[in-house]
């Protein structure tokens, strides 16, 4: 969203309020005191907290947002207390740069899987901002990690919930996703695109248009395969299709 000559009156949400600045100054109200967020900084505004809204410069101001039920962050806590964060303006760290990744991608659909992976983020990423150390366990249950990911494999153009591994695997979605991640360096959800992105190159090669391709391997339309390929490829597929011949 991008705002230049209007504003937003004190308000206040039910949700954990999680953005990212992406061009011009915002600025906000927040418990007293006026706060500037300039672009790439996150702001975290925890819920029933009154804040206002405005551009900081007569140029506007854009800026991406997820708004975050408080029951989904403690449910990935393992039924822990609402983190606090005290300052509501965050720079890129180590802490944050997995958030102001998701909220680049916030215009994907978000499957089952991904809400679990978003959810793990935001809470372990809120408790580690609110000084609260991570408690979840460094170790990693290759046993599970290993059935979910040979399973989202060999089925990988299907809708698979989160519940559907947490049967296959025995773990909650949330450590899983955790644990996922640490084992093989992305989230299930992503490792499922990645093995939809092959059957799609496949059945091109095999000279289906495109739409069908995009169907056959498990994507919403053809329109949600093209972005996906170009992130993961660099080039569209009707591209990719001319440089390489389909091959």
């Amino acid at each position: 969203m991008y705002l230049s000559d209007s504003a937003y009156a004190p308000h206040r949400h039910d949700s954990y309020a999680i953005g990212i600045t992406t061009a011009g100054v915002q600025t906000f109200r927040y418990r007293g005191t006026r706060r500037i967020c300039l672009p790439g900084q996150l702001h975290v505004l925890h819920p029933d907290e009154t804040h206002d809204g405005a551009a900081g410069t007569d140029d506007g101001f854009g800026y991406r947002i997820l708004y975050v039920a408080p029951e989904l962050v403690r449910g990935a806590l393992g039924g822990g207390p609402l983190p606090f964060v005290a300052d509501p303006v965050q720079t890129l760290a180590p802490a944050t740069r997995l958030v102001a990744s998701l909220l680049h991608d916030i215009d994907e659909p978000i499957s089952d899987l991904a809400r679990a992976e978003i959810a793990a983020t935001l809470a372990d990423t809120l408790r580690s901002l609110g000084g609260r150390a991570d408690q979840s366990p460094a170790t990693i249950d290759l046993r599970a990690v290993g059935l979910a990911r040979d399973y989202l494999a060999a089925h990988a153009s299907e809708q698979t919930p989160a519940s559907t591994l947490e049967s296959v695997t025995g773990v909650d979605r949330f450590t899983l996703a955790r644990q996922f991640r640490r084992a093989f360096g992305t989230s299930p959800d992503r490792y499922r695109t990645m093995r939809r992105l092959g059957l799609a190159r496949a059945a091109i090669e095999r000279g289906l248009p495109l739409a069908q391709a995009a169907a056959c391997a498990g994507f919403a339309d053809q329109s949600h395969m093209t972005r996906q390929f170009k992130r993961a490829y660099g080039l569209t597929p009707a591209r990719w299709t001319v440089l390489t011949g389909g091959r």
